[in-house]
């Protein structure tokens, strides 16, 4: 593991010399290069979009700060985008054209040469239309060019002290929804609010999904019990909300179990 991730601070630096920008979104896999790049000639991007929550964005400004990065923030109002709204199956790859488009615009203003991002070697085998946006913009993703695993980024963050080394993932809310359905902003609010109450009750990795006027709460199974017993102080908290049926998913958590 060590050789990958020596080859990976080589490479950073060299191209770092032609200046790099970093699309971060505050998860682990983005914080990890942000690390390794923090004396190199680098600046960091991160989209405040309205499939991001408030928390990830107030994150990135922090650690950005924390490690003297200098951060960009791109604005992008995703209800301007009818193609990503409608939620199809290649949603992925229309959100990430649009955003990383801008990504490039910025580092090109900067004089940064090379757009990096945080897909790792795990993200090449499954489900991920925005690859193919990644490819076409030329986004280079060191983390799976080295080989790079989820289980192994993890580990090193834990070695190099990195706070966050065990930060559970926060795709965008948009994986919320079936594909095929319009993407509300009194939805996205509802499930921002939803999983907001899910994790101030101890369930920090659960996701919210929302199939109309049914709610499927995935939560990982083993603490189906602690559930259990607060179910109800949950249940009353999330019954303003207005969703006719919530429902605890019997298979638990499972990271895009909406792709299955």
């Amino acid at each position: 593991m060590q050789n990958k991730f020596e080859k990976l601070k080589n490479y950073l630096s060299e191209l770092s010399k032609a200046g790099l920008a970093l699309a971060f979104s505050g998860g682990i896999d983005s914080a990890l290069l942000l690390y390794l790049c923090k004396e190199l000639n680098i600046i960091a991007v991160t989209f405040n979009s309205n499939l991001q929550t408030k928390d990830e964005i107030e994150f990135t400004k922090v650690f950005c700060k924390k490690y003297n990065v200098e951060l960009r923030i791109i604005d992008v109002d995703i209800f301007q985008n009818p193609k990503i709204l409608s939620n199809p199956k290649e949603r992925c790859y229309f959100c990430k054209l649009e955003l990383f488009k801008k990504a490039l615009e910025i580092s090109k203003a900067e004089n940064k040469k090379y757009l990096i991002d945080g897909t790792n070697f795990d993200d090449t085998k499954i489900f991920r239309p925005g690859k193919r946006a990644l490819y076409e913009l030329e986004v280079i993703s060191p983390l799976a060019k080295f080989e790079i695993t989820k289980k192994e980024i993890r580990k090193e963050s834990e070695n190099l002290g990195i706070e966050i080394f065990n930060k559970p993932g926060a795709p965008c809310l948009a994986t919320r929804f079936p594909y095929d359905t319009l993407i509300t902003k009194e939805n996205l609010e509802k499930v921002y609010m939803a999983e907001n109450i899910l994790k101030e009750k101890g369930f920090t990795t659960c996701r919210f999904r929302l199939h109309g006027d049914i709610a499927r709460i995935e939560i990982e199974k083993e603490k189906f019990p602690d559930f259990m017993k607060k179910y109800n102080e949950i249940l009353n908290r999330l019954k303003p909300l207005e969703i006719k049926y919530i429902t605890l998913d019997m298979e638990g958590f499972r990271s895009g179990s909406m792709d299955i």
